[in-house]
Order: C-alpha cells, then sequence, then structure tokens
C-alpha cells in the first residue's frame, strides 16, 4: 500500500475531499483536489478548509514518507499551522510539500530521548502555475510510552 493509499484508506477527510496522493517521497509530496462544486466559496474557487485540508495532507505525506521507519517508536503529530491565502484559488489546485530540517537531524534529536519539532512548507497552485497559497505545518515525532 502506498502512502496515498494509506492517508485515502486511514483518513476520512482526505476520502471526503477525493484528494488524490500524486507523489510521496521524503524529499516531496504533491497531492490534488479535484475541482468540486461542493467544497466551492463564495466566489466558485475551492474553500478555505478544502485548501487547509489539501496542504495539511501533503503535510502528512512526506512526513510519513521521511519517518515512517520510526513509528514503532515515535507518532508523528502536527503541532501548528500557519496558511496564507495570495491569489483567488479557480479549478483544481495541487499542494507541494517539502521538509523543513534535514530527517537525519530529526532522527537524531528522538534518539537522544528528545521530541523533535520540524516545519514542513507547502506551496498550493493553479493548474497555471500560480501560487495561490503558503502554508507551514509545524509537526512532532512524540516518543512512544
Amino acid at each position: 500500500m502506498t502512502i496515498g493509499e494509506m492517508l485515502a484508506a486511514t483518513v476520512p477527510m482526505a476520502r471526503t475531499l477525493n484528494l488524490e496522493f500524486l507523489e510521496t517521497t521524503s524529499e516531496r509530496a504533491v497531492v490534488s483536489l479535484p475541482d468540486q462544486g461542493d467544497y466551492h466559496n463564495h466566489v466558485g474557487g475551492p474553500h478555505a478548509g478544502a485548501m487547509f485540508t489539501l496542504g495539511e495532507s501533503a503535510s502528512g505525506a512526506i512526513v510519513l514518507a521521511a519517518f515512517g521507519d520510526q513509528l514503532a517508536r515515535a507518532v508523528p503529530l502536527a503541532v501548528r499551522a500557519e496558511i496564507a491565502y495570495k491569489k483567488l484559488a479557480m479549478g483544481p489546485v495541487t499542494a507541494t510539500a517539502t521538509l523543513g530540517r534535514p530527517t537525519a537531524e530529526v532522527v537524531a534529536e528522538l534518539d537522544e530521548g528528545r521530541r523533535p519539532e520540524f516545519p514542513v512548507s507547502i506551496a498550493i497552485r493553479r493548474e497555471d502555475g500560480a501560487v495561490t497559497g503558503e502554508m507551514t505545518v509545524v509537526w512532532t515525532l512524540r516518543p512512544n510510552g
């Protein structure tokens, strides 16, 4: 099962919005939100809440790709998030997430018994490539037990 398939199976909101996990590696995750009238806002584009969910889902996908081998000893949790809506989004939109810290550095903190935090940056784009939103989700790896 791919990370995208796993997220679609275990995160009901990702299924509800019909998110498509296009690429998921430890370097980047790309997730798209199809244009769906049921999730439009008052101007006919994707609702801000749907775009937030898209960005947060992309961040979760890269976190699982980068730290999936740590799941036996720690659970990834979103700590906080911030989003800026830059331009009007219309039609399908795509979120691209990248890690803000090297994976090895985060794992080293976990090895030291600490609870590391790390940012994930997300750019949300329209089909024409224009950035309609920028988001940062700060994640942690909470040690089990």
